[in-house]
């Protein structure tokens, strides 16, 4: 309880800190709008203004949330960092390059032969007298060379780690390698963790003075495995009072073969697995430090901004990469087309929008791209497949025609409105989830004659061109995608 009190005031500091700057600011009239632009990996709902799970303690995002605008229908465009990133990056869908397995960031441009020319999102900015500004994983990795004007590094691996992983390791269980998932107290202090030091970057680079407009972006990896952090943040979670989310054992009994083969994740543990060895509640607590340790530097780069002459004229954006099962549909793991792998965190705050509010329509990763550019009102750059949010932003009760696709695999696509799911497989098979009934998916509905006509609207926004696996990727351990690309060879 005293932990919880400790957090709670610390919070409520934070929270006075990270209102508008009441310093004096004369920018240029007219001036453009700085980006300030924060990655998290591996984050999927669970943020208290998300309502993603009941334990869940971020007040940092909470309240940027809160002075801008929460998409709660926000989708990836793969479930899997690399082509996530490389599609948002780029503006362009996995479809449309053959990205759908993790790239080297250099590799991106070799990709496909029409991706050579492909100016990414920072470089854009920079085209147009932007000061761009990077560190940590924006990319798969960090960015390929170039991407930024100050490069302030790539990510090297996901630690800190102990000599000796605690809980998990696939090879102890006659599984083939292929993840870092580990869950524990580690290290001892914030300090020795990658994204305290990306944190720290950001909040130097705000505190210089710019002539230019700026787009800075700070790339954190946690909650990306292995589920590490330092045991104050565990603190806040006692493992008695955590909640387990839903599960329904067998509830993928009903989806095609084609799609078992698909999710299927050989290295990762399963939740039957852990519920026999009792370690669910661990893993849901352990996700859940990070995340509150990740917020934790969220909020001191925003703490920083507050602070600062760029205060009132600086959009911010927040978001994920994909999300992430933490024991639904018997995984721990992305790597789905399931509502827990593609939903995403995505905020945006600063200049022109208003605070308090939110918005269900389903929106995209992709849209970062032109939605940036219309806030910066910057010229569009002609090759950006996604829609600009901004309409939304400004009335998001507006109709709104437009689904979000994730692609996993060649034609295996995922396609979600505020209402519905639909799953269709290279093969031609199908799920269907209806959220007004069956929020968890845990009832295939692709057979039944009632939604047809649904399914056929949903089937004719799916893309017209699915581009082969490229060679620049990796098909990962799965034996389905694996035979998928070979085709392609």
């Amino acid at each position: 309880m005293k932990n919880l009190l400790t957090y709670t005031l610390f919070s409520l500091i934070f929270l006075g800190a990270c209102q508008p700057s009441t310093k004096e600011v004369n920018p240029p009239e007219n001036a453009p709008p700085n980006v300030l632009f924060l990655a998290i990996d591996d984050l999927n709902d669970w943020l208290g203004c998300m309502k993603g799970h009941p334990n869940a303690k971020t007040p940092n995002i909470d309240r940027l949330a809160a002075s801008g605008m929460l998409f709660t229908n926000a989708h990836c465009q793969a479930p899997i960092c690399g082509p996530s990133r490389a599609s948002l990056m780029t503006g362009l869908r996995p479809s449309s390059t053959g990205i759908y397995g993790q790239i080297n960031d250099e590799k991106i441009r070799l990709a496909d032969s029409s991706m050579a020319d492909i100016i990414f999102l920072p470089q854009y900015f920079a085209q147009q007298g932007y000061k761009t500004m990077g560190k940590g994983k924006l990319f798969h990795h960090f960015a390929p060379a170039g991407t930024f004007q100050e490069m302030g590094g790539r990510v090297k691996g996901f630690g800190p780690k102990p000599e000796k992983r605690f809980k998990y390791d696939p090879e102890w269980f006659g599984k083939p390698r292929g993840t870092q998932t580990d869950w524990g107290t580690y290290p001892e202090k914030d300090e020795d963790m990658i994204d305290h030091q990306t944190a720290d970057w950001a909040i130097e680079r705000i505190q210089q003075s710019h002539e230019q407009p700026f787009f800075l972006a700070a790339g954190f990896i946690r909650p990306h495995v292995p589920f590490y952090a330092p045991q104050k943040w565990f603190d806040l979670y006692p493992l008695d009072s955590i909640q387990l989310p839903p599960y329904l054992a067998g509830d993928q009994e009903d989806i095609p073969a084609i799609s078992q083969a698909v999710h299927d994740i050989p290295p990762m543990p399963t939740t039957e697995w852990a519920k026999e060895v009792g370690e669910w509640k661990a893993i849901v607590q352990a996700y859940l430090a990070c995340i509150s340790f990740v917020d934790h530097q969220v909020g001191k780069v925003l703490d920083a901004l507050a602070a600062s002459p760029y205060a009132d004229n600086t959009i911010i954006v927040l978001w994920s990469d994909h999300g992430y099962h933490i024991g639904e549909k018997n995984r721990f793991a992305k790597h789905s087309l399931w509502e827990e792998s593609t939903k995403v965190p995505l905020l945006f705050a600063g200049p022109g929008i208003r605070p308090g509010q939110s918005c269900s329509k389903p929106v995209e990763l992709l849209d970062l791209y032109p939605t940036l550019l219309d806030l910066c009102n910057l010229p569009s750059y002609a090759r950006n497949e996604g829609e600009s949010i901004r309409p939304l932003l400004i009335d998001p009760s507006q109709d709104w025609e437009h689904a979000a696709i994730t692609t996993y695999g060649w034609k295996n696509h995922a396609i979600k409105t505020e209402r519905y799911r639909y799953l269709l497989f290279e093969d031609g098979s199908e799920e269907f989830y209806d959220h007004q009934e069956d929020e968890n998916e845990w009832h295939n509905r692709a057979s039944e004659p009632r939604y047809e006509s649904i399914k056929a609207a949903l089937k004719a926004q799916l893309p017209q061109e699915d581009q082969p696996w490229s060679p620049a990727t990796s098909a990962g351990a799965n034996d389905y995608f694996n035979a998928q690309k070979a085709r392609f060879q």
